[in-house]
């Protein structure tokens, strides 16, 4: 028989209580798995029970994007690397939309179980690995710093309104060099948005042609400053392609490198989190061909093979 792991975050939705952990158990079951559920206790809890875990045949990721993030850094320090799969249960759910997921997590199970195994792309930030976004600057706070009671209260709610309070205050001009594509350029940035997805922040089709296993990840740089030019450029998201909005610098690469010229005074932001690593200069690379089990219903759109 076959056997899975499941590592679900309980503070993730109001979804993950015993009696429909037994439902979801028992569904899992009837794939011809040998199931068993492990809940995480507090943050960087799931790293390390996925770095530690004996071997099995799939490790399913029950949270939101944090959750997943954790689980694949935590199989990036494995010898033997295991096949993941992720069960959105979150406030936004960034990935499990891109994947084709939606809000039933019965019904989520079903399109997981049955369906395919992707080799897919994982970038790096200085060694540390984020699943689909990255970024520092203007607007990049709200994911960790808006209150978890607000998150619960107000769902996907809650960061609009923290990024409306964002919009007004002082933005800040970061003095930055980078490196991409065989070019060095040195500027002033309000904020920098790297990302391997076509969905980011409760956007979708951010980009229109984004493939997870291309060795790519797609850059975009704002230099505006101004509330009125990034209320404009923000509106203009809606309607094209980000790529294609001025007062962007876009890119698209397997290898970026940033240095600032000042050390930034916040964190920069991954999948939603906090990253611990404070420097100022920061590598950006891709890890390929990571086994994740999605649903078929996005593959043709999401992946080249």
């Amino acid at each position: 028989m076959k056997t899975c792991a499941v590592i679900y975050n309980p503070n993730s939705g109001h979804t993950l209580r015993k009696k429909n952990i037994t439902k979801y158990k028992e569904l899992i079951e009837k794939y011809g798995y040998n199931v068993s559920f492990i809940g995480t206790e507090y943050k960087g809890h799931a790293k390390e029970i996925v770095s530690h875990l004996g071997y099995v045949d799939l490790v399913m990721s029950m949270g939101g994007d944090g959750t997943f993030n954790e689980i694949v850094f935590g199989n990036l320090q494995r010898k033997k690397r295991l096949v993941l799969a992720h069960i959105p249960v979150g406030t936004t759910n960034d990935i499990g939309v891109m994947f084709g997921y939606g809000k039933d997590i019965e019904k989520n199970i079903d399109m997981c179980l049955s369906g395919v195994v992707k080799g897919m792309d994982i970038c790096l930030i200085n060694n540390r690995p984020f699943v689909y976004v990255a970024g520092f600057g203007k607007f990049m706070t709200i994911p960790y710093d808006t209150p978890r009671y607000l998150k619960k209260k107000y769902g996907h709610m809650a960061y609009l309104m923290s990024g409306f309070k964002d919009l007004f205050r002082v933005t800040k001009n970061y003095d930055i060099t980078y490196e991409v594509n065989g070019k060095t350029v040195q500027g002033l940035y309000s904020f920098m948005l790297i990302s391997s997805a076509n969905r980011i922040a409760g956007f979708n089709n951010f980009y229109k042609d984004v493939k997870l296993d291309d060795d790519n990840f797609e850059v975009l740089l704002c230099t505006y400053t101004r509330k009125l030019d990034i209320i404009k450029a923000l509106g203009m998201l809606v309607a094209t392609d980000a790529s294609r909005v001025a007062g962007f610098e876009f890119y698209r690469t397997s290898h970026l490198r940033v240095s600032f010229r000042h050390h930034p005074k916040n964190a920069w932001c991954i999948d939603g989190e906090k990253l611990e690593i404070r420097t100022k200069t920061y590598d950006i690379k891709n890890e390929r061909n990571v086994q994740i089990l999605i649903p078929k219903k996005n593959v043709d759109k999401l992946f080249y093979n």
